[in-house]
């Protein structure tokens, strides 16, 4: 029989509906019928038929006509809101749109799945996972390991013995020692307890990459989960029924004890879960709308749950992924300038970088040379100034191999530190089932990742703060001998004054955010943690300069892109010309003034879809097979920010 999830108010019931040919208008005083039955006064509802109410969608907000049918508007376990006339909206109902962003409203269930051994998943994959492009199974070889990790703690369990976290409280109550009778009651009660989080919940796409990760780390067999739990964490992983979340509260050790916490009791049934189907609602109905029940917690399953660094480094893998693409892209945006500004490309010989031959610096001189050597790509605006008299260049486009290069050295850095992380036991106690014992150690601790992410900041930092100084050349008319602000008319038009002042601004928190939150430490838990890790806002801080760096460089390719407008009929390479192109896509030339912002987050969404890279990479991987001579054995092909194939198979589901 069909049933419907009804919120009303600060209570959520649920409504069985033998005819779906009712209207909605029936469907909404059958909810206030049930709403107004265990209501002393019936809620202040004196006549269910005479009270006026709207009902809409929980997921989107769209109203529905009291008139329609059912079966024409819902589908079968459905929620909706009952907004009764006179009402304000319910403190307790939480919209779905908070934390949603653009590829979660487009979400669609995948048929490809992710094999997990919690040995093998990388940064890339846990992103796609966030996005939703997989679901996951586990490996038969990771299910024995978890099935043989369990026996020994059932075995802890039944000969009473005093093991930390299994039989005894936490922290400053390690040495209690717990009945067994009450080891449920543990678990749960550490479980809500630990839920102290504060602040807007994680997006469906980070939440999902947080239980994805803390299922592969579970699945290497070190944190005593049974397998039953484990796969009642998958199913719903792979329905999105997704925990909330939030963002604040974790100092990093021991773990992310708070985000953690709340994750696992959403898949308790408490708190609050959302799911693209139901949006936001109670955890017990969002479960059982997908047909899964609650976790019931077992001895030790409640620390496994809640023990380790998941949150740094999952928020930590979608830097570095954000990173690795913004820091690709900036070389790309930054030849474009150097062609407006009519630049030179001799800083970019191969000779000089072998002499400093770092990685990152050599990669971005070849990409350069790639992009504008011009035996390759002939350009008709580098033609125009080839017998100019400038000597050289400023240093913002003279030395980006330098300074794009240690961004991109560091970003390598960090990745294979969040790579080793993903596939690291962070619980405590580990349980080695081949030793036959469990042993306390310190995996917990979140100051690999949260220095790995304080560096990724300072060091992407660096593609803004040289980029907000090449859109000021740009702007600038004594600099770049193009009109002012790169419009023409100005004073009627201000063309791209205030864009350059945004990029300032941007940078200018950049620089406060770059500040190291893992120099910090205070001690908590009585001091039984004396010594944290801060990792949480190392990670949120993380995430926010380099969206700031996306921006950034977003208006910098709007200007460059502008730029060009007053070099025409001049073309630049044929890589660059297909960036240009791109770019004309989404924004057209700035004749006269209009309303930027758009513009810019337009630009901006090219960027994170990595669509500029993807313009141009045929041409920078045809120049690095047909024009690096061989017999140079300095020449820089080795070194790449693009992500490895992953050795996992993904398997279509049948």
């Amino acid at each position: 029989m069909p049933r419907f999830t009804v919120h009303i108010r600060d209570e959520w019931v649920a409504v069985a509906c033998r005819d779906t040919s009712n209207s909605i208008q029936w469907l909404g005083q059958e909810a206030l019928k049930r709403y107004i039955k265990n209501k002393p006064d019936n809620g202040g509802i004196q006549s269910v038929k005479e009270t006026r109410f709207l009902v809409r969608r929980c997921q989107g907000l769209g109203l529905l006509d009291a008139d329609d049918t059912i079966d024409d508007v819902l589908e079968d376990n459905d929620f909706v809101e009952l907004a009764i006339e006179g009402d304000t909206m319910s403190s307790d109902f939480i919209p779905c749109e908070p934390g949603v962003s653009n590829i979660t409203a487009a979400y669609k269930e995948s048929a490809e799945y992710i094999s997990l051994d919690g040995n093998s998943l990388t940064s890339t994959d846990l992103v796609n996972l966030g996005r939703g492009l997989y679901k996951i199974k586990l490996t038969p070889e990771a299910e024995k390991k978890v099935v043989q990790s369990r026996e020994l703690l059932d075995t802890i369990v039944k000969e009473n013995r005093v093991v930390y976290g299994i039989t005894t409280g936490f922290g400053k109550f390690a040495r209690t020692v717990i009945p067994v009778s009450k080891l449920k009651e543990l678990q749960e009660n550490l479980v809500r307890s630990h839920s102290a989080g504060l602040g807007n919940p994680l997006s469906p796409e980070r939440t999902r990459m947080l239980l994805a990760l803390r299922i592969n780390v579970l699945a290497k067999g070190h944190s005593g989960i049974s397998l039953e739990t484990l796969q009642a964490m998958i199913q719903a992983f792979n329905a999105s029924c997704l925990s909330f979340v939030p963002e604040k509260g974790t100092v990093g050790a021991s773990g992310d004890l708070a985000p953690l916490s709340h994750l696992a009791l959403g898949l308790m049934g408490e708190g609050k879960m959302w799911s693209p189907k139901s949006g936001w609602a109670d955890a017990k109905y969002v479960l059982e709308a997908h047909g899964l029940k609650p976790i019931s917690l077992k001895p030790k399953e409640g620390i496994a749950l809640i023990n380790g660094t998941q949150m740094i480094t999952s928020l930590g893998a979608e830097a570095v992924e954000r990173a690795r693409a913004i820091a690709q892209q900036a070389d790309i945006v930054a030849a474009l300038t150097l062609e407006v500004l009519k630049g030179t490309t001799k800083a970019f010989d191969s000779d000089i970088h072998s002499l400093r031959p770092h990685p990152g610096q050599t990669e971005v001189a070849l990409r350069f040379r790639s992009l504008l050597d011009s035996d390759h790509h002939p350009s008709e605006i580098a033609e125009s100034h080839r017998f100019c008299d400038r000597v050289q260049d400023a240093y913002t486009m003279r030395c980006c191999p330098q300074v794009h290069g240690i961004a991109n050295d560091t970003i390598m850095f960090v990745q294979n530190i969040i790579n080793t992380e993903i596939n690291s036991a962070t619980d405590n106690p580990m349980v080695f089932a081949e030793r036959g014992e469990t042993i306390s150690g310190g995996n917990f601790h979140g100051e690999y990742p949260a220095k790995a992410l304080d560096f990724l900041s300072i060091a992407v930092h660096e593609l803004a703060s040289i980029s907000e100084r090449r859109i000021e050349r740009l702007c600038n008319p004594s600099l770049s001998e193009l009109p002012a602000f790169l419009v023409n008319e100005g004073g009627l038009n201000s063309g791209f004054m205030i864009a350059h002042c945004t990029a300032a601004s941007l940078v200018s928190e950049n620089k406060v955010l770059c500040h190291p939150s893992s120099v910090d430490s205070l001690s908590t838990s009585a001091a039984t943690e004396d010594h944290v890790s801060m990792g949480g806002w190392a990670a949120r801080k993380a995430l926010r300069v380099v969206e700031h760096v996306e921006q950034v460089l977003a208006i910098e390719l709007l200007a460059a892109c502008q730029g060009i407008e007053f070099l025409r009929p001049l073309r630049t390479t044929t890589p660059l010309e297909k960036v240009y192109d791109l770019v004309r896509t989404v924004v057209k030339p700035w004749m006269k003034d209009r309303f930027m912002s758009p513009d810019i987050e337009a630009v901006h969404r090219l960027l994170l879809d990595q669509k500029v890279w993807k313009v141009a990479k045929p041409y920078i991987d045809k120049y690095q097979t047909e024009y690096i001579p061989e017999s140079r054995p300095n020449s820089p092909t080795a070194f790449s920010l693009d992500p490895p194939a992953s050795p996992r198979k993904r398997v279509r589901h049948e």
